[in-house]
Parts: structure tokens; sequence; C-alpha cells
């Protein structure tokens, strides 16, 4: 049994809800969809951990069945809110957009949510198509979504996220190319397009993005490379590749080879450090030390208005609450 699992996973869904409601307030959909993403993933992974621990029981089909799917379309879903991120930041700092209005924050939200959630959604759905059965169950990692590794896996199930977080690097190099052309200016660019955003603000979304998507290229690399590692299987036909369908296989740990073991444990911490990754650029921004601060006054005067409280409770058991009557 691995402890530390699911404490690092509930740790990371815990912290990447830090930031939500600063990004709440600025209704900046991607970010917030980001931040979705993030907690599910790692409390399905938390969850997952703590009922397979020890154990390969097929004690949960249903729940496998709905966060099987959902560990897939998250894979898709943090590019996807990526690319959102940088297309915007993209297009602020142009000369296309000098100010933000009503009906283009709307449609930028709307641009968005079809974004995060539509590409993740129907990247779900086209899983089935190289889906070979229900799912698997692995010791002390849980049930995992199952591949048949084969050429149309790789364009259907690798390389969309690949090529969204090389598109979401493209727009951060002409974003940054574009601060780095009006940089004397930019702060009174960004104020002028009624964005709501700063300099640093803006920074540190783009840079957020580019580091996620760097580490998304690098852990779907290596997860297809162990995936096919030991060849493409042939692709013969839609009753070959689904037959069997509701089949479950099952992994103990004993039947794992310490090498492929040693990478299913490496690539699961993948989603727990991806968490961490988004709370290091959000957690200890300008916004998030304001709201601190906020948080820590208000406990600061709560404290002693609650003390005063049982003070005066405490003092009213021995006072009388009315004069006593004259016997006269």
């Amino acid at each position: 049994m691995h402890a530390e699992l699911p404490v690092c996973a509930f740790i990371a869904a815990f912290l990447v809800l830090v930031p939500l409601p600063w990004h709440w307030h600025a209704r900046n959909v991607a970010t917030l969809s980001m931040i979705v993403w993030l907690f599910v993933s790692n409390v399905v992974y938390a969850v997952n951990s703590i009922i397979w621990a020890g154990n390969v029981l097929d004690s949960a089909p249903i729940w496998c069945d709905v966060t099987t799917k959902l560990q897939m379309g998250a894979n898709m879903g943090l590019p996807a809110c990526c690319l959102c991120i940088c297309i915007h930041l993209e297009r602020i700092s142009s000369v296309r957009q000098v100010r933000t209005s009503h009906s283009d924050r709307v449609w930028r939200m709307v641009f968005d949510a079809v974004i995060c959630w539509g590409l993740p959604t129907l990247y779900m759905a086209l899983h089935y198509i190289v889906q070979g059965h229900r799912f698997d169950i692995v010791e002390d990692f849980g049930c995992r979504p199952t591949v048949y590794v084969s050429i149309p896996a790789i364009f259907l199930i690798w390389i969309p996220p690949m090529a969204a977080a090389l598109a979401t690097i493209g727009f951060a190099a002409m974003a940054l190319k574009n601060f780095f052309h009006r940089r004397l200016t930019f702060a009174t660019h960004l104020q002028n397009s009624s964005t709501g955003l700063t300099t640093s603000r803006y920074l540190r979304l783009m840079a957020m993005s580019v580091v996620q998507m760097v580490w998304t290229v690098l852990v779907t690399s290596l997860d297809m490379w162990f995936s096919c590692q030991h060849g493409l299987r042939p692709w013969i036909s839609w009753q070959n590749v689904h037959s069997g369908f509701s089949q479950i296989a099952y992994f103990p740990t004993v039947l794992i080879s310490r090498e492929a073991l040693g990478w299913t444990y490496a690539l699961w911490w993948a989603v727990p450090f991806s968490g961490l990754l988004f709370v290091a650029f959000f957690a200890f921004g300008e916004e998030a030390i304001k709201e601190y601060g906020k948080i820590l006054r208000w406990t600061r005067w709560l404290l002693p208005r609650r003390a005063s409280s049982k003070s005066e409770a405490s003092f009213s058991k021995y006072v009388p609450s009315s004069a006593p009557v004259s016997s006269l």
C-alpha cells in the first residue's frame, strides 16, 4: 500500500481550489475550467488509491466507468484550457483588440466554454473507437482507461493533446512577441483594453500555460512511448477491436514487472504535479497575497469578538437579569 498516494492527491485537489475566488470574480472560464479538471482528476486518483489499496477487486464498476472517461477527458481538458488562455493573451496583446466590450467578454466566455468542455467531451467520445474493453484495475492505483494500442490510437489519443499543447506554445510565443514589441506602454495598453489584467498577471498566466504545456508534451510522449514499446496491434475491424468489450482486466502488482510498475507510479504522479504547478503560479501571486491579508485581518477581528462574547456570557451567569422586587 502506498499511503502517500491518496494524501498527496487530496492535498493537490485542495490546493488547486485556493485561487478559485479571484478567478471566479474575474469570470475567467478557462482558468476556472482548469481548476475543475485538476480538482476532479486529483480526487479521482485519491479515491482510486484508497479503494484499490492492496487489491484488484471489482468493487465499484460504475465508478470506474465514469471516472475512466473523466480521466480521458482531463488529458484533453488541461491543454484546451491553456490554449484558450494563450489565445486570449495573444488577442489582447495585439493591436487587433484595443478595448474589450461587454459583447466581447460574453463571446469569449462562450468560446472558452466550448473549447474547455466541448473538445474534452469529443475526445472522450472518440476514445470509444480505440477502447478495447471496459477498463483495467491496477492494484494500488485503481481503475484506468484502456486503449487498443494501434495507429488509430496514436492519432485519436496521443496526438490531439500534444497538438493543443504545441498550439498553446505558439500563441504564447506570439503574445510574448507582442509584449516585447510594446513593453514600454504595455501596462497602459492592458488598462485601456478593460480586461482587468495587469502586466504581472498577464505574464503569470502565459508562463503557467507554457510550463503546463511543456509538461503535458513530456508526459504524453512518455505515456505513448510506454504504451507502444511492445509494438502496435493491427487494426483488423471494429468487431475485432471491441470483441469482449465488457471484460475487465486485473493487474496485481506481483504480476507487473518492476519496470512497468515504476512507469505506472511515475505517470500517476503527473496529475498531482500538474495541480501543484498550477498552484505555484497563482497561490503566491499579488491577488493571492491580498486575499490572504484579508483573511488574516478578518480572523484577527473575529477572534477578539468571540472572546468578548464568551466573557460576557460567563459574566451574565453571576449577574441577575433584573433588580429584586421590594417586599415592603
